[in-house]
């Protein structure tokens, strides 16, 4: 097993490689082969080679990790594993609305050694790296030594009350069946913040959440890929990540996450649990 620097280094590489691509295919939008896998969940060309050519470095540098991406599939390592979202915010890219990222991060499973040298009794994320091409930001995180965005060190904004907070939250966009007790939900977290952003990428609304410039991300019916890399960043800046709805799971790969600073978590859950914690623990 390398340090865990280089497969830092490694994953940096790759998510460069991948936004290139993408960020080539936006200077001719009109030729982009487009696909629907299901009502509003659309994968580009763009998305697929990105996948591939990020899924390429991964393979040849690190042959002994599990590779799972959004597009391609694949499969777990038995150690380690690396979860790739190829293009976080697909609808936004084909919009024209530039706020999408590459996000690569690396799970080290029960029974593995962690970043402290400790032996895992569940999942957790170690490593992770979103690139934000438009902004030219890569952030990145290692378990255990912090979060950094171009290199400065991040830190959740310090805030007090619930009332002071600016929450980056997701709509439903396939799954339907429990839409009226999301807006109650949603109501009460309009009543008692000071707003609420849909921003339509989860990578990129976690390392927000990590660097203050939003101060809680909550969302459901998303994917590990969507998560794993911004679990650990924003876990290295001081916030707390995971399923608001369950204990018994150690990172939010269920797709319900709940990403906010210690300090706001009781509030706001609080808020949140009466309306959703039975309905989705059913699904």
């Amino acid at each position: 097993m390398l340090p865990l620097s280089d497969y830092l280094d490694i994953a940096v590489r790759a998510a460069h490689a991948g936004a290139a691509i993408l960020q080539q295919h936006r200077a001719s939008p009109g030729e982009l082969v487009i696909d629907q896998k299901g009502r509003n969940d659309l994968v580009s060309q763009a998305d697929r080679e990105s996948e591939h050519v990020v899924m390429d470095i991964l393979r040849e540098e690190t042959p002994n990790i599990g590779l799972v991406g959004e597009e391609s599939g694949g499969t777990p390592g038995t150690q380690l594993t690396w979860y790739i979202d190829p293009l976080d915010g697909t609808t936004n890219y084909l919009h024209g609305f530039d706020h999408y990222a590459v996000s690569i991060g690396l799970v080290a499973h029960a029974g593995a050694t962690d970043a402290m040298g400790q032996t895992l009794t569940v999942d957790t994320p170690i490593l992770g790296v979103i690139y934000d091409p438009n902004r030219e930001e890569i952030f990145t995180a290692m378990q255990g030594v912090g979060a950094w965005c171009n290199g400065h060190r991040l830190q959740v904004a310090r805030i007090g009350r619930l009332a002071d907070a600016l929450i980056a939250i997701g709509i439903p966009a396939r799954d339907f069946s429990y839409l009226d007790p999301y807006f109650d939900a949603l109501k009460a977290v309009l009543l008692h913040t000071r707003g609420v952003r849909r921003q339509g990428s989860a990578a990129l609304d976690l390392a927000w959440v990590a660097c203050g410039r939003i101060n809680g991300y909550w969302e459901q019916g998303l994917q590990p890929w969507d998560v794993a890399a911004g679990t650990v960043i924003a876990r290295e800046a001081g916030a707390w990540v995971n399923d608001p709805y369950t204990t018994e799971i150690s990172w939010p790969h269920a797709g319900r996450v709940l990403a906010i600073p210690p300090t706001l978590k009781d509030d706001f859950l609080a808020l949140v649990q009466p309306h959703l914690g039975d309905v989705l623990n059913r699904t």
